[in-house]
């Protein structure tokens, strides 16, 4: 691939205007699909250089089907509900995976390949082909370097303190 980094690629905002990744030069990234703990990661390392970037997908057992001006709407009242709002960007919902899944998501899986060999419930995806390096559900992260490398890849059932530590690590 000939992308060197993530800053070589843009990604689509909920309301459809295209952002340059290279915007967050410099900043250490978690990349993720789902937004649990995310907002706690934001306070704990949002003054350190840190931010989160949240791209939603619906190919996890059809769980996201809204479209994208309503996702700031069903995760405040929805999904995680109770209020939630989100203290990161939320951008366009994205496939992950599959013939159509976009090439941030190819990039990210060519530089850091599967963390678990079990690939799950083939009925709850919806997606083709299957490849060894899919995502295989959410909750997987992507962990970036400052200078845009990917660091490393979490399998969904990863501690988060894991992740902490990691991300403390590079700042």
């Amino acid at each position: 691939m000939a992308c060197k980094s993530i800053y070589d690629f843009s990604v689509e905002t909920l309301d459809g205007q295209l952002v340059p990744l290279s915007n967050y030069r410099g900043k250490v990234l978690l990349i993720i699909n789902v937004y649990h703990r995310l907002n706690a990661l934001t306070e704990m390392f949002g003054d350190l250089n840190f931010t989160v970037l949240a791209f939603p997908s619906n190919q996890f057992g059809l769980q996201s089907p809204e479209v994208n001006h309503e996702t700031l709407n069903i995760l405040k009242y929805v999904r995680p509900g109770c209020g939630f709002v989100p203290k990161f960007p939320v951008f366009g919902r994205v496939e992950v995976n599959g013939v159509n899944e976009d090439p941030l998501f190819t990039y990210l899986k060519e530089l850091l390949p599967f963390v678990n060999p079990v690939i799950g419930d083939m009925k709850k995806f919806y997606w083709n082909p299957i490849s060894v390096n899919d995502i295989r559900w959410n909750f997987e992260k992507f962990l970036i370097a400052a200078d845009g490398m990917p660091f490393k890849r979490y399998e969904p059932h990863c501690p988060i303190e894991n992740v902490e530590k990691d991300i403390a690590d590079l700042l």
